[in-house]
């Protein structure tokens, strides 16, 4: 196994960061040890992002940020508090067909180290009022589809978080206490997904 030191960054808001668990309890940094343990020696992960974040902030703060020249890996999940603020869905997908054009530059031009995970659906969360349910799922699928068509025209990679994330109606175990984020063992989940989609791009 190379002893290459690989890195990874991750863009996003506060799904990212991994609001109301601890740190190393988020997604990137789950991801980062479930790859240590296949024996990848990965750093800690960089983290890009802020609880509240729409797709514009991101790249905002993005443009003002010195990043490193290049990252061997690069994850974005974006886009719900665009859908939660009401915001444009033609200004959303020039956003991130900016931001994932972004993205594949800081992986170093490797379009297929850039994953992009779905927008969970927080209208099955306990904090959406019950009438708004499916109108929240509806507009999630369509900024979903969105970011997964700009993936398929850049040649990245998409990985579905958001059937898993509708899983809290059935158990309540993946919310986290403000019953609106989601726990460690929900981020465990996701965590999976990205580690083995990692594995697979680094054992090729």
């Amino acid at each position: 196994m190379s002893k290459h030191h690989y890195s990874y960054l991750a863009l996003g808001d506060s799904y990212t960061i991994g609001e109301s668990v601890a740190l190393y309890d988020g997604f990137p940094y789950l991801t980062v040890q479930m790859l240590r343990v296949a024996g990848f020696y990965f750093t800690a992960p960089e983290i890009i992002a802020k609880t509240g974040w729409t797709s514009f902030e991101l790249a905002e703060h993005i443009l003002h940020t010195r990043l490193s020249d290049s990252y061997d890996f690069v994850s974005l999940l974006i886009g719900v508090n665009n859908q939660y603020r009401g915001l444009s869905q033609e200004e959303f997908a020039a956003d991130f067909d900016f931001l994932l054009n972004k993205s594949i530059h800081l992986s170093g031009e490797r379009p297929e180290h850039v994953f992009v995970l779905s927008i969970p659906d927080w209208g099955m969360t306990p904090f959406a009022k019950k009438s708004k349910k499916d109108s929240i799922g509806i507009e999630i699928d369509t900024f979903n589809a969105i970011c997964r068509n700009a993936v398929k025209k850049h040649g990245a990679q998409f990985i579905d978080i958001t059937e898993e994330s509708r899983q809290v109606v059935n158990d309540p175990d993946l919310l986290s206490t403000d019953q609106l984020h989601y726990s460690a063992k929900e981020h465990t989940i996701w965590a999976n997904k990205l580690a083995d989609g990692i594995k697979k791009q680094l054992s090729q």
